[in-house]
């Protein structure tokens, strides 16, 4: 097992100005773990603690996100890729994995280009590299599939943040059902995967979507990442279609691409017995050399 310098495995650790809410688990290779949302929290990660065996892995809070604290205002890409290297040098990891689901994958993104001497390999969930699939693909991609003209006006001011924090959830309920590939089979799973646990930070998606996220892109510079690189999406994803992942993975040197049939936008949760593997065959074929 890599050893943890500070020695802490559930709890709350001061990290630069802010504290974040760190859940260590596993034995092995030291795997980063960044959530979606933003507003969202480690526990939307939670199914992957079925790689617990193979790995180190460490959760986290994003500032602003979860149970971590922060002004929403701090939520910069500046900081929150400091955030997470000053995590692995408090933790005392030279280098580690990162995995990033969704906004996670922008951020790990942000990480790989900002600390490429700190990262060995880089797992992307269901992510982009361009704001555009989300601010106006994923509209027409609804439109096509028969949502109505209310719900995809919903979907545009979700992740515009062009929204109240007491919406949140109103909205969420109404939306959601777009993120699976069986909406109903769907909430169900994430449900049992701890989904229940997780705290909401309704101002950070708010803040995100007028600001971070606001014509963000790193695609002219997805050539500058040269480590051993996995892109792994459902196949009915709305947000991130194949075609996106298609043109991830063509931006990326050292990139392989897995498509998961019968899954939406969280392949772990509908699909974790064809998303485990994969991740699994990726180290097998790009095997990390102890830290």
């Amino acid at each position: 097992m890599v050893a943890i310098a500070d020695g802490v495995k559930t709890g709350r650790m001061s990290i630069r100005d802010v504290s974040l809410y760190v859940d260590i688990v596993g034995q092995g290779y030291p795997l980063l773990l960044m959530h979606g949302g933003p507003g969202a929290d480690h526990w939307t990660l939670r199914a992957l603690r079925r790689c617990a065996d193979r790995f180190t892995m460490v959760f986290y809070d994003h500032r602003c996100n979860g149970r971590s604290d922060g002004a929403v205002s701090s939520m910069t890409w500046d900081n929150l890729t400091a955030d997470a290297d000053a995590l692995r040098e408090r933790l005392g990891i030279q280098r580690w994995a990162v995995l990033g689901h969704s906004f996670g994958g922008c951020v790990a993104l942000e990480y790989a280009l900002r600390y490429p001497d700190r990262l060995s390999h880089l797992i992307l969930l269901d992510t982009g590299a361009d704001s555009r699939w989300w601010r106006e693909n994923a509209l027409e991609v609804l439109r096509r599939r028969g949502y109505s003209r209310q719900k995809v006006e919903l979907v545009r001011r979700w992740f515009a943040g062009e929204f109240q924090p007491g919406e949140f959830m109103p909205i969420l309920m109404r939306i959601g059902g777009a993120y699976a590939y069986r909406p109903i089979l769907g909430a169900i799973r994430t449900l049992v995967h701890g989904g229940w646990r997780t705290k909401t930070r309704p101002e950070a998606l708010i803040f995100a979507g007028r600001h971070l996220l606001k014509d963000w892109s790193v695609t002219e510079r997805l050539g500058e990442i040269a480590v051993p690189t996995l892109v792994i999406a459902g196949v009915h994803d709305f947000l991130f279609p194949p075609e996106c992942q298609r043109q991830l993975a063509a931006g990326l040197p050292n990139a392989q691409l897995e498509l998961i049939e019968r899954a939406g936008h969280n392949p772990h949760d509908e699909r974790p017995a064809a998303v485990m593997p994969a991740i699994r065959r990726f180290f097998a074929a790009n095997p990390p050399q102890q830290p």
